[in-house]
């Protein structure tokens, strides 16, 4: 009787397909704050530091281990951010451009 082996390169790309599921890419990891919660700065330091910069506050929440700002910068642009909890400095993140915009599939901006 005569026993088929799948060749190795079958396998290969087998578990390479399996660990590229399995595993976040690194673009997705970098999109989140990883901050122990006792490590966490109050939200009103968050605010007052904004505040100080020129900024309206109108929301701030956690997101995804960040803190997740809804403000006005001191140019009147509405604008999402995200900030470190621990360092309470803005983290860049997939979407977002250099002024924490985030902008839409076509480029264009998608600010509330």
């Amino acid at each position: 009787m005569r026993v088929f082996r799948r060749p190795p390169t079958l396998a290969f790309a087998v578990l390479a397909a399996t660990l590229a599921v399995a595993t976040p890419s690194a673009s997705r990891a970098d999109d989140r704050c990883a901050v122990p919660l006792a490590d966490w700065q109050p939200r009103e330091a968050l605010k007052a530091k904004l505040e100080g910069a020129g900024w309206s506050v109108l929301k701030i929440r956690a997101d995804d281990g960040c803190y997740k700002v809804l403000a006005v910068d001191p140019d009147g642009r509405t604008v999402k951010s995200r900030f470190d909890p621990a360092t309470l400095e803005r983290v860049e993140g997939r979407g977002h451009d250099g002024h924490g915009h985030r902008h839409g599939r076509d480029g264009e901006d998608d600010r509330d």
